[in-house]
């Protein structure tokens, strides 16, 4: 499978993953992990902070602790997906596991800075401009946008 092949199914897993967080009444923010070597998925999430009253349960931690434990060299040469920019904290994570390459469903509804920090950082960034991933997300803003204010810390 080529990495544009890999890349739609990672963000459809992503984006599944999102959906299925605003249906359970969360933060439709979905990702997955998944080994560039022979493509197996890893791990999945989505943002749970609503459903588990968590301030960190965002949707690439989650992926992340769904994957488990795992040796430190094997995310050495993974790909995270994720249907949105990744916040600070989230960006703090793909760094500190050596996470080499990020691809992003969308920046149009929330640009992180952690972006251009991670690519600073010898991450590949790589943008889908997914519109699944600007729709689900831009309804969720006009519909709750107190809680995601709070989600972001503002």
């Amino acid at each position: 499978m080529s990495a544009g092949q890999w890349d739609k199914l990672g963000m459809d897993i992503a984006f599944e993953e999102a959906a299925n967080g605003y249906a359970e009444g969360g933060v439709p923010i979905g990702g997955c992990l998944i080994n560039n070597k022979d493509g197996k998925v890893l791990g999945r999430g989505h943002n749970m902070r609503f459903q588990k009253g968590s301030p960190t349960l965002h949707g690439e931690i989650s992926t992340l602790e769904n994957c488990g434990r795992l040796e430190g060299k094997v995310y050495k040469d993974t790909t995270l997906y994720t249907t949105l920019s990744p916040c600070d904290m989230c960006t703090g994570a793909i760094l500190m596991y050596g996470i080499p390459r990020v691809v992003i469903g969308e920046s149009v509804n929330f640009k992180s800075p952690g972006e251009a920090y991670l690519a600073s950082r010898n991450v590949q960034v790589v943008q889908m401009d997914d519109e699944r991933c600007k729709t689900i997300m831009k309804k969720f803003i006009d519909e709750r946008p107190q809680d995601w204010f709070e989600d972001i810390g503002e």
